[in-house]
């Protein structure tokens, strides 16, 4: 096989390269404009396969769904159900570091996503990441549920409640907290973990 067939087809290349532009920054705005440029391709070719940046980002995400985690202690079995949901939700904290790490990363997000109203496409970048983490963790809960170690319930319900827990954890993050950040996260999470894995019941409105 010579050298050209084996090289990513055009669409292929601008899926890594829109991927590979998050994976370097969450924030990264996937422009039509400067993923053909990493792609090194036209924008033409960029719009013939995605006639729109929505429907760029949704495939590009819709991809990283099914991708595995390496060492994904979800899979640990010398762990109780809890632990291992427990170091799942530790390895996603873990991604944007502590302290100047956290700052830079959490800057990053308010410059993109707040600190002026996102356009549509910003917007939906956002939305579109929100939703890959959501269903890391969505994932995370049926495999439990699907053991029999956790009861089944609202899984939608359950992982977003989580992912609230964690957003607000990665704002400490970026805080000066100091030592007692260590403590105070692995209680908050130990109540959230404990809170999704024995009966799940939403309370309605006026309860």
């Amino acid at each position: 096989m010579d050298e050209e067939a084996k090289q990513p087809g055009t669409r292929a290349k601008i899926l890594i390269a829109a991927a590979t532009m998050l994976g370097e920054n969450p924030t990264a705005r996937l422009s039509v404009r400067a993923v053909a440029a990493r792609a090194q391709v036209s924008t033409g070719s960029l719009r013939h396969f995605f006639p729109t940046q929505r429907a760029l980002i949704d495939t590009v995400v819709a991809g990283l769904y099914d991708l595995d985690i390496p060492n994904d202690p979800i899979n640990d079995h010398t762990l109780s159900p809890t632990e291992r949901l427990l170091a799942a939700l530790r390895l996603m904290l873990a991604e944007v570091g502590v302290g100047e790490a956290a700052r830079r990363q959490w800057s990053a997000m308010y410059e993109a996503y707040v600190a002026s109203a996102p356009s549509d496409d910003e917007a939906a970048t956002y939305l579109a990441l929100e939703r890959l983490g959501r269903h890391r963790i969505e994932r995370w809960l049926d495999v439990l549920i699907e053991e029999g170690a956790i009861p089944p319930g609202d899984v939608e319900a359950r992982a977003r409640f989580l992912a609230t827990v964690t957003n607000g954890l990665m704002t400490e993050r970026a805080l000066p907290a100091g030592a007692v950040l260590v403590e105070s996260e692995a209680e908050t999470l130990r109540i959230a973990v404990h809170a999704v894995t024995t009966a799940w019941t939403v309370p309605r409105e006026g309860q």
